[in-house]
């Protein structure tokens, strides 16, 4: 008895497990995009088939065969701890699943509460966590030209409508096909009235009509199509207004170490050797170097120290704006994560400070109960919040800074586009994570912000990925992992505006909660339903 217990739990469990991992190979590093709709649509036929408590359970499962992957950075940091963060972030897909009914309207609702979860997701708890997020294996597949219309959150929902689509045209026609040939073994109504089956021999063909689920699932094939077709003429950010020499300066060095195993002073040294090999090669001067995130990591201000003097020297010596991410003091137990410019002249032009922290990274959040129930000698200090839109006026032009994190919330590049930056500066570290997992989701996320804001971008790490990226999305280029490198290439400013830019996720959130609403008003109110509920009662 607990066998064939066992076995019906395994039997319900792994379809859609597997649809969640296959939904985690359309990710980076794997990048296998098409596979999303594969996943969306066995989802879709999976939840068509089941109770409102399956449905929630089938949801989880597909999330942690999603996140169970997509997340499984999160582990290196703390085992129990990031399992802990797959459980919970697998609860987005489970809602979503939840709220999907059986029958009409299933397609849409999906698909609308999809994005309604991941859109909660990506904003809650504690700032959201937007990595793993189904867009991110978009971002070189057609569907991320949409992200000039709708953004990240436009993506997900038609990877859901297109999955759904798929999955009803197939199941349909699966299902029609094994219809038809039962219905030309027997005729039709023979087991209705006799009980028995027909005698050998007869045999009769009983028409089958086009039903309306292929039809629906034809039309919102057509929708991701148009709108994928739609994407790529849209606003794009237009005509470069002029064009400026940059440079992603990358140290190198080795990976999977925390910031206390590597010391400071060859990070920074690091950093200057790269930046004096650069000067000193042939070619055109670059007009902005760019600087990973902290790798000026000091105990002291920032205002006098030797550090400043080196990088106002190198600026001089470029004759270039220098961007360099800088960690200071801020009092007891805090510091601030900061991108400050140098100037040609080698003052300092600008300052930012990080907005969007890491939590359990940068700080740790109810910090006076969590230390009774987890070491935090890696997070000793909580970073202090920055403000403002993430533009810095530089000898090079406005600059929209997203500092690392930052540029996988799609609010942060917006807020600084729409505060007149003409280029975008992503300085990063992710020399802590061994794998290359979160480096290329990060480069996945730097070319989804491009495409949604029409602005050209520059990113530097100090191991990588360091990328040079186009208002198209496109990657110019970009580094290996590790090694010491020089990003260089020309990149357009622009002025122009998208449409994702001008109106932001409104109308896709708005357009997800009609979703929802209209497929379960379309099924409450057809006429299936009333004859279904007649014969209930």
């Amino acid at each position: 008895m607990a066998l064939s217990r066992l076995g019906r739990a395994a039997v319900f469990a792994g379809p859609p497990l597997v649809a969640g991992a296959v939904m985690a190979l359309s990710l980076p590093p794997f990048g296998f995009w098409v596979l999303a709709f594969a996943a969306a649509a066995a989802l879709w036929w999976l939840l068509d088939n089941l109770d409102w408590s399956r449905r929630l359970l089938a949801g989880w499962l597909f999330g942690i065969g999603l996140y169970g992957i997509g997340l499984w950075w999160v582990t290196d940091f703390n085992v129990y701890g990031g399992l802990l963060v797959i459980v919970v972030e697998a609860l987005a897909p489970a809602v979503a699943s939840l709220v999907t009914p059986r029958g009409r309207g299933h397609t849409v609702v999906l698909a609308g509460a999809m994005v309604l979860m991941e859109m909660a997701r990506s904003s809650w708890p504690l700032g959201g966590l937007p990595l793993g997020g189904v867009a991110l294996g978009q971002a070189a597949a057609p569907l991320a030209d949409t992200a000039r219309l709708g953004g990240p959150g436009l993506v997900v929902g038609l990877v859901w409508l297109g999955g759904g689509g798929v999955g009803a045209v197939v199941v349909t026609v699966v299902r029609r096909a094994l219809l038809a040939r039962r219905s030309r073994r027997e005729p039709a109504g023979w087991r209705e009235l006799t009980g028995a089956p027909p005698p050998s021999g007869v045999r009769t063909l009983v028409p089958v009509p086009l039903p309306g689920p292929i039809a629906a699932g034809v039309l919102a094939v057509v929708v991701v199509i148009g709108l994928g077709t739609a994407g790529r003429s849209a606003p794009d950010g237009g005509r470069a207004v002029s064009h400026v020499r940059v440079a992603a300066v990358q140290g190198g060095g080795q990976r999977g170490l925390s910031k206390a195993q590597v010391p400071v002073a060859t990070v920074f040294d690091a950093q200057v050797e790269a930046t004096v090999s650069l000067l000193g090669g042939s070619g055109p001067r670059p007009a902005l170097v760019v600087w990973p995130e902290d790798v000026v990591a000091l105990d002291q201000p920032l205002r006098g120290s030797l550090e400043e003097q080196t990088v106002s020297a190198l600026a001089r010596s470029a004759g270039a704006t220098v961007l360099a991410g800088v960690t200071e003091p801020a009092g007891r137990g805090r510091f601030r994560n900061e991108i400050v410019a140098f100037s040609p002249a080698g003052n300092v032009a600008s300052v930012f400070e990080k907005v969007h922290r890491v939590p359990f990274g940068e700080y740790v959040p109810w910090r006076g109960l969590v230390k009774h129930l987890a070491d935090l000698s890696a997070v000793p200090e909580d970073a202090v919040p920055g403000h403002g839109d993430g533009v810095m006026r530089t000898p090079a032009g406005r600059l929209g800074v997203m500092v690392s994190y930052e540029v996988f919330f799609s609010s942060r590049g917006q807020s600084a586009t729409r505060g007149g930056a003409s280029l975008l500066v992503v300085p990063t570290n992710t020399s802590s994570y061994s794998t290359a997992q979160v480096p290329t989701q990060e480069v996945a996320a730097d070319r989804l912000q491009a495409l949604a804001e029409g602005r050209d971008l520059v990113q530097s790490a100090p191991t990588g990925f360091s990328d040079l990226v186009d208002h198209d999305g496109r990657v110019l280029a970009r580094s290996d992992l590790g090694r010491r490198a020089q990003v260089v290439g020309t990149l357009a400013r622009r002025s122009g505006r998208t449409v994702y830019e001008r109106l932001g996720d409104l109308p896709v959130l708005i357009a997800a909660t009609l979703a929802v609403a209209g497929g379960w008003l379309w099924l409450v109110f057809s006429p299936a339903h009333d004859d279904r509920r007649r014969r209930r009662r």
